[in-house]
C-alpha cells in the first residue's frame, strides 16, 4: 500500500459533558497537530498517490472551518463531546466529502483505498480515525 501524508494544525476551544472529564467540563483550549495519510494500492500514471498540493489545500480548507472556533458553538457539532477521537472522525468525514467531489485530483476518488486522520493533542497523546474511502 502506498501512502502520502500532509499535515497542519488547528486551535480550538470546547468543553465536555460528563463527570468523567473532570476539569475539562469547563471551557478550555486545545491545539491539535493534524496529519492525514492517503492510501492506495498502486501509484497513478504519474507515480503519485494524489496531488500533494491539492491534498494540503483541501486539508487547510476543512480545518479553516474549525480553526479558532469554540466547538460548543458550531451548529453541526452541538450535542457531541468533541473529544480528540470524535474530532479525528469528524475531520475524516469532512475530508471524505471533498475527496468524493474530486477536490484532490481527477479520478482520485475512485483510486484511493483508505485514509487515516491523526490528531496530536500533545507529544504524548493522540487519537486517530482510519477508514475506507470506498
Amino acid at each position: 500500500m502506498y501512502t502520502l501524508a500532509v499535515s497542519d494544525h488547528i486551535m480550538i476551544a470546547h468543553s465536555f459533558r460528563g463527570e468523567i472529564f473532570g476539569p475539562a467540563q469547563q471551557l478550555h483550549g486545545a491545539t491539535y497537530g493534524v496529519e492525514v495519510e492517503f492510501r492506495r494500492e498502486q501509484l497513478d500514471d504519474h507515480g503519485l498517490v494524489c496531488d500533494i498540493g491539492l491534498a494540503l489545500a483541501v486539508l487547510r480548507e476543512v480545518l479553516a472551518e474549525l480553526n479558532f472556533k469554540n466547538l460548543d458553538e458550531v451548529p453541526e457539532l452541538r450535542g457531541h463531546n468533541t473529544t480528540t477521537e470524535f474530532m479525528a472522525g469528524e475531520i475524516f468525514r469532512r475530508l471524505k466529502t471533498h475527496i468524493k467531489a474530486g477536490r484532490i485530483g481527477p479520478g482520485t476518488a475512485d483510486t484511493l483505498a483508505s485514509m487515516r486522520v491523526v490528531l496530536r493533542e500533545s507529544p504524548v497523546a493522540w487519537a486517530a480515525f482510519d477508514g475506507s474511502l470506498a
